[in-house]
């Protein structure tokens, strides 16, 4: 389900007003592959609501460069939203989640591996109304970069026989 952001907050609020305990993460997912998958699966463990800030396309371009999305905000917002993990979608222009975080203040909030609390600077936001931070473990070897960089040689491997 896909949630304006003026909405966010009052959702959240409700869960948790009925006991649910949220857990946040947010990302670009822009070709979704297993590592995602395998991520929104393990993030969603760690308590009965997952939220997903979802970059917007304006701020996947501003984090990876000009050539990305590859998919639009619309198109990989249905898609995650599909899963089973994620129970609802929001999407936000900024280049890091600070200010949705503030809105959804999750109980978990839940990043990759790549990151520490000191490079997390949400991490902060969440420690400061007592909320936990979790880390999960990356798939190796599973990136959009590397399906993106795979698809580039395979073109240019036809392009060379031709």
């Amino acid at each position: 389900m896909l949630l304006p952001q003026k909405d966010i907050a009052d959702f959240c609020r409700i869960l948790r007003a009925g006991g649910k305990k949220i857990v946040f993460t947010n990302g670009c997912f822009d070709i979704l592959h297993a590592g995602h998958v395998r991520y929104l699966e393990k993030a969603k463990a760690f308590g009965d609501v997952l939220v997903l800030g979802l970059n917007s396309d304006a701020s996947v371009r501003a984090n990876k460069g000009p050539s990305r999305p590859i998919n639009s905000e619309m198109d990989r917002a249905e898609v995650v939203g599909a899963l089973a993990s994620v129970d609802a979608v929001v999407l936000f222009d900024e280049l890091t989640a600070e200010s949705i975080i503030a809105k959804v203040r999750p109980d978990v909030y839940v990043k990759g591996g790549d990151y520490t609390l000191e490079t997390l600077p949400e991490a902060k936001i969440v420690q400061s109304y007592g909320g936990r931070v979790e880390f999960v473990s990356l798939v190796a070897g599973r990136s959009t970069t590397n399906v993106i960089e795979k698809i580039r040689a395979e073109v240019l491997t036809e392009k060379d026989k031709s």
